[in-house]
């Protein structure tokens, strides 16, 4: 019997080359990614508005929040995944990179049964809390126990991009979530028109999508990159422990942000479906108009990881700089067209009244303010493979509770639009300040690296 060769070393293609460019291209490449996942949201959202009833996309708004905790504990994970892979890879470790990865398919597995297990069971208990009522609650809960369920699916399906980007991979990366966003956009209109299956067409094209999904992913893994090693249980606890270590706090971290979506949700719901049905289309417009941004905290971290693990301090920081840079002419680019072309969106979603005003001024003014939550998730990530990841907790949850809830609560008192005016001011706060904090830790590092050589 031949022996069979070596799996070919993993590349750590960070620690040279332009880091603006590192960063442009793994950020670009992501957001496409990343868009065309939220497109599947805003497509699925406009599809429902074309029937004509406030309550199913009051629904969609609803689910939303309960599917963006789900989405948000996976990210979690996935930036742990990200953080110790890229590291291992980073510093030439290979056969430890492999393990790891192994590991971490199963970490997330496991992981995400306990997770959507649990949601599904409270399922009616968590939408009662969110402020859903009546026919818009049924509805939502009918589409939830449907999405819910495949929620291990999911998630084995962004461990593996995760793991794709760990060792720069952007393209395939990319193509795990296009293909995805394909699959639904195709299947939409055909389950919700064609069969007549309103939202529940729409939460079967979710669930094959994500099969889909995680189908390409592993074979992008597994066939492209050999990246899987031997499931070896003796170092499963130390290796779950070593993504738990970034992981629990990113989890943390991230779960803030739907915290505060829910409370700004909890706000709405009193001004009726039109008011909720005006915060649902934008919190799926924000995501593909600010997809770049959404990306870069993915695409920075395993840049961060593997020129830390090669020591390359001064690339840190330079990495940190570039990408604020860039994130602030993306934000200005997203700005600038959903200024002039707020009209067209409106339109396109029949929307009227309340629903219309609450986007009108979104796009007008209130899309300014994602330079400071830019800011806060790259200074996040910077936090998450710099060894601080308390760090992106704290800053997280700070924006999400204090940041969120006293301005919101605030606003209420001046109809749907101080809510949401309300719910935008924090983040200027908060991520100015991570920003500050971010440099300050890498000129820690640098002093640490100084005395060392010493």
């Amino acid at each position: 019997m031949k022996n069979r060769a070596p799996p070919a070393a993993i590349q750590a293609r960070f620690v040279t080359g332009s880091l603006f460019r590192h960063v442009v291209v793994m950020s670009t490449t992501g957001a496409i990614g990343l868009i065309a996942v939220f497109l599947v949201d805003l497509i699925n959202l406009f599809y429902i508005s074309l029937l004509g009833q406030q309550h199913l996309t009051a629904a969609i708004a609803f689910a939303g929040v309960v599917g963006f905790f789900q989405v948000s504990f996976c990210i979690g994970l996935m930036i742990g995944i990200a953080a110790v892979v890229s590291r291992a890879t980073g510093a030439g470790r290979h056969h430890d990179a492999r393990r790891m990865a192994t590991a971490s398919l199963v970490l997330m597995g496991a992981s995400c049964v306990v997770v959507g297990g649990t949601t599904y069971v409270f399922l009616d208990e968590i939408l009662g809390l969110l402020g859903a009522t009546d026919q818009t609650r049924l509805h939502a809960t009918d589409y939830l126990r449907i999405t819910v369920a495949s929620m291990p699916v999911l998630g084995i399906g962004m461990a593996c991009s995760s793991l794709l980007r760990a060792v720069g991979d952007a393209k395939r990366s990319m193509n795990v979530t296009l293909v995805g966003a394909l699959v639904t956009a195709a299947l939409d209109p055909i389950l919700i028109f064609v069969f007549r299956l309103d939202l529940i067409g729409a939460a079967i094209a979710v669930v094959l999508a994500r099969l889909v999904m995680a189908a390409v992913s592993l074979h992008g893994v597994h066939r492209s990159h050999h990246l899987l090693g031997k499931f070896e249980s003796a170092h499963f606890a130390a290796d779950a422990r070593a993504v738990g270590q970034v992981s629990g706090p990113a989890i943390l971290a991230n779960l803030a942000t739907p915290f505060g979506v829910a409370f700004v949700t909890i706000f709405m719901a009193p001004f009726g479906a039109a008011a909720v049905a005006g915060m649902a289309t934008i919190d799926r417009l924000t995501p593909v108009a600010f997809g770049l941004v959404y990306a870069l905290s993915g695409a920075v971290g395993p840049i961060i990881g593997q020129n830390l693990g090669a020591g390359r301090i001064d690339r840190v920081r330079q990495t940190l700089k570039d990408s604020l840079s860039f994130m602030a002419m993306a934000v200005g680019a997203a700005w600038l067209v959903l200024a002039l072309g707020q009209g067209y969106i409106i339109s396109a979603f029949s929307a009227k009244g309340v629903t219309a005003e609450l986007i009108s001024l979104f796009c007008s003014f209130l899309a300014a303010s994602f330079v400071f939550i830019g800011a806060l998730f790259v200074s996040n990530a910077a936090f998450n493979n710099l060894g601080k990841p308390l760090y992106s907790m704290g800053f997280n949850w700070a924006r999400a509770s204090l940041g969120t809830i006293p301005f919101a609560y605030a606003g209420s008192h001046y109809g749907p639009i101080g809510v949401l005016v309300g719910s935008s001011l924090g983040a200027v706060i908060f991520g100015s300040l991570a920003t500050w904090v971010a440099f300050r830790i890498i000129d820690g590092l640098e002093r640490q690296q100084s005395e060392c050589k010493d």
